[in-house]
């Protein structure tokens, strides 16, 4: 999108550059119109000309209004100006993320833009509380090792009776268990698995882990024993010594909640082809799923062929501590 109060066309460096991202230019001339059409339908970029303009003008204003809503904010802004300095720290003063010089070689201009873009996907694609990955990196990250013929499991991990931990205690408390999910999880498939090793954060209590086939188990059962360690301080005293507190079901009746546990569903491709990210999002979910009606911090791996991937997930045999394996050969 371009904000030209006078609608003028862009330099012929950032024309070609827009041309070349793919992108369709729309012009507005008023910051009314600019929050308009940024609200119903989020640009991808906006390109203020400000190369004419004062240092008061509706402009930098508009540029302001972009970046101070919680929902515009996001989109990257660039500011086009002449020479003059004032001009240039008027530009960063509005919440500008890149400011463009008159003069500048075409080669930079691009560089510069692209980069621009580049850092917004990153920033738009983290999520705000852990600074983890969002779920289009975790999609990316399942294409790229289905595409390099990598053997990997991905591991969904979900926190039971979050929901009810929240009510007892706040949201505040309820967003540092999250976090220290998170670095549990970070820290003990980057440990452990280095490079190989890609952590994800769905959004709430939900993550996403992708390892090497062979370091499932070891993962896996790191993590829960260190959850499960670490989890009760996460209490009060009280609720600590006795393992539970009462909390109230949808329906206002009391009954006992257990502290948290983790349960984490495993696919793996050992066994059979993945076709799509979709499909193992699918099967994930699934496991996932299943490792919540079992008691305690546990992970269950879905070791099904393609040949027996339909109907209900077989009860497995009776597990060791924290393990379940689903196998139907």
């Amino acid at each position: 999108m371009l904000f030209s109060p006078r609608g003028e066309l862009l330099p012929a460096a950032v024309l070609a550059w827009v041309h070349g991202a793919g992108l369709s230019p729309q012009i507005v001339a008023t910051g009314d119109e600019l929050l308009d059409v940024a609200l119903r339908s989020r640009p991808r970029l906006v390109i203020f000309d400000a190369r004419r303009e004062s240092g008061e003008s509706e402009l930098f204003a508009a540029c302001t209004r972009l970046k101070s809503d919680s929902f515009t904010g996001i989109v990257p802004a660039v500011v086009l100006v002449d020479d003059a300095a004032a001009m240039f720290d008027r530009a960063l003063a509005s919440g500008a993320d890149e400011v463009l010089r008159h003069g500048v070689s075409e080669l930079e201009t691009e560089q510069r833009l692209h980069l621009l873009l580049r850092r917004s996907d990153r920033d738009a694609n983290v999520h705000p509380s852990t600074r983890l990955p969002g779920t289009v990196e975790i999609e990316a990250e399942i294409a790229r090792r289905m595409t390099g013929g990598e053997r990997f499991g991905v591991c969904y991990a979900d926190l039971d009776h979050f929901k009810e931990y929240n009510d007892r205690y706040s949201y505040f408390d309820g967003d540092r268990v999250i976090r220290l999910l998170a670095k549990l999880l970070h820290d003990v498939v980057k440990g452990m698995c280095g490079e190989r090793g890609f952590v994800g954060h769905i959004g709430g209590d939900d993550f996403i882990f992708i390892i090497p086939v062979d370091s499932v188990n070891d993962v896996c059962a790191e993590i829960v024993t260190v959850f499960d360690l670490m989890v009760p301080y996460q209490y009060s005293e009280q609720d600590q010594r006795a393992g539970y507190f009462f909390g109230k079901d949808r329906r206002g009746q009391l009954h006992r909640v257990p502290l948290m546990t983790l349960s984490i569903g495993v696919v793996t491709n050992e066994r059979r082809h993945f076709t799509s990210a979709g499909q193992v999002s699918e099967l994930a979910t699934e496991m996932k799923g299943y490792a919540k009606t079992l008691a305690g911090s546990v992970y269950t791996v879905d070791r099904r062929t393609e040949s027996t991937d339909s109907g209900d997930v077989p009860t497995p045999p009776r597990p060791p501590r924290a393990i379940s394996v689903i196998d139907e050969s």
